[in-house]
């Protein structure tokens, strides 16, 4: 094990699990009511990470800022919180993960800007909540990723320094929230990346494209 990282903290969506068939029957469920069609899946999944945001933004070609936009993802996630785990799962490959790293001795934890009262039913329903060493919603620190606050409190709660943590996402907030809060990073090219740059020009300290490859990454650095 490398004496410097003691603790390995996640982002939620699209980087251990797969909460896009959801996230988008929910918002399929709000354009159904309203006798509109349902928009892809796969049209969807790349917003995912950006949240409630992101997915209007792709089905609607809506910002927040839209009139209609509060009244729509009040009631997307109505339907989300109702069927919050229906369909979504552990990515392939990430719970041989978590079981090599408390085999190795290292803490692990959940940072995500889901806000609590979705991330709590969630995490208990993929069997999360009781291995965690921490998990931290959106709602939970003063400020969201990408700042630094939820990964400092993620920290604080496993009891190790941030200069000993890796944080692991599939957005640039998340890699920037790392390095705001003195955390190494990695970037994995499994989850919801939607537009903007690739993984590798996120700036983070390595890019991963499957889960065992924490582990490779870990004994290397």
């Amino acid at each position: 094990m490398p004496a410097d990282i003691q603790a390995v903290f996640f982002d939620l969506d699209g980087t251990l699990a797969d909460t896009a068939p959801d996230l988008a029957s929910a918002l399929n469920r709000v354009r159904a009511e309203d006798g509109k069609p349902a928009v892809p899946l796969d049209e969807l999944r790349p917003y995912t990470s950006q949240g409630v945001r992101g997915l209007i933004g792709a089905a609607y070609g809506w910002t927040s800022d839209h009139a209609d936009y509060p009244a729509i993802a009040d009631r997307m996630l109505a339907h989300y919180a109702a069927n919050i785990c229906d369909q979504s799962r552990l990515f392939p490959g990430v719970p041989e993960m978590l079981d090599a790293l408390e085999a190795r001795g290292f803490a692990w934890g959940v940072v995500t800007n889901k806000h609590a009262r979705f991330t709590q039913p969630l995490v208990r329903a993929l069997a999360l909540d009781a291995r965690a060493r921490s998990i931290v919603s959106g709602d939970t620190a003063a400020l969201p990723k990408p700042a630094p606050d939820p990964l400092l409190h993620a920290a604080r709660e496993a009891g190790v320094a941030p200069a000993a943590s890796l944080y692991i996402g599939d957005d640039p907030r998340d890699v920037e929230a790392a390095r705001a809060a003195g955390m190494r990073s990695l970037a994995v090219t499994w989850g919801y990346h939607g537009a903007g740059l690739p993984p590798e020009e996120w700036g983070a300290d390595g890019v991963i494209h499957h889960p065992h490859e924490v582990l490779d990454w870990l004994g290397t650095h």
